[in-house]
């Protein structure tokens, strides 16, 4: 059984960081690309970053990049999203998730396995 993970959301002031983990289990986690996805209330979900299995190839959407670095330990079956200079637009639901063409795709429905979620809310 595949289960996906998060912790590490929480409250925080625009300006700060939170850095996101994601523990997999029930698949061979190395070999399977991963990636964040946010949804706000009212908005669809949206990919904001992926990493291949090997870490070789990240991408991330625009609004992210530069703020946001992705990061897998294999080793440890964990993912992680490190999020700096945060903004009250970042606010959200943010999900790990498991696909195996994530890495050139970065889109729901190239998602195989989603996590239940952890929220993330930035204040001005």
């Amino acid at each position: 059984q595949v289960q996906l993970v998060e912790s590490g959301g929480g409250s925080v002031q625009a300006g700060g960081s939170l850095r996101l983990s994601c523990v997999a289990s029930g698949y061979t986690f190395s070999s399977v690309s991963m990636g964040w996805f946010r949804q706000a209330p009212g908005n669809e979900r949206e990919g904001i970053a992926a990493i291949s299995p090997t870490g070789a190839i990240i991408d991330y959407a625009d609004s992210v990049k530069g703020r946001f670095t992705i990061s897998r330990d294999n080793a440890k079956n964990m993912g992680y999203l490190e999020m700096n200079n945060l903004k009250p637009e970042d606010t959200g639901m943010y999900f790990c998730a498991s696909g195996r063409t994530l890495w050139r795709n970065l889109a729901a429905g190239d998602v195989d396995y989603w996590g239940q979620g952890t929220q993330v809310t930035v204040s001005s």
